[in-house]
């Protein structure tokens, strides 16, 4: 059988990519980045590197923004976060047991004006 060949996607390429974008503005190596992280991120057999580039902020932040893989593969892994405690009868006895009623909206004639951001 033959040997695949290593994964040309390189992670600290990836980071400078996604920091260059970020300094200068330039969309071109965003949109390098993003690709290069889906390859990553959408092939079952480079998850773990993609959750170690998960590690850096800018690259969670796309994650969160245009891939949202980080969370699809948790669940594939059966990884999960603890429940939160449930509340305490002491605690709804605080609350009063029932939720307040909804309040509505008022409806008002005349809308806020938002300023402009180029005067």
């Amino acid at each position: 059988m033959a040997k695949t060949p290593p994964s040309r996607v390189s992670t600290s390429r990836i980071l400078a990519d996604l920091r260059l974008a970020a300094r200068k503005g330039d969309r071109s190596a965003l949109a390098l980045a993003i690709d290069q992280m889906r390859t990553l991120a959408h092939s079952p057999r480079y998850w773990e590197r993609y959750l170690g580039l998960l590690r850096n902020p800018l690259a969670r932040l796309v994650d969160l923004l245009s891939i949202k893989q980080g969370e699809r593969i948790a669940h594939q892994k059966g990884w999960k976060l603890p429940r939160p405690a449930p509340a305490s009868a002491e605690t709804k006895a605080r609350r009063g047991g029932k939720k307040p009623p909804a309040r509505r909206r008022r409806a008002d004639g005349s809308p806020t004006v938002q300023p402009s951001l180029f005067e």
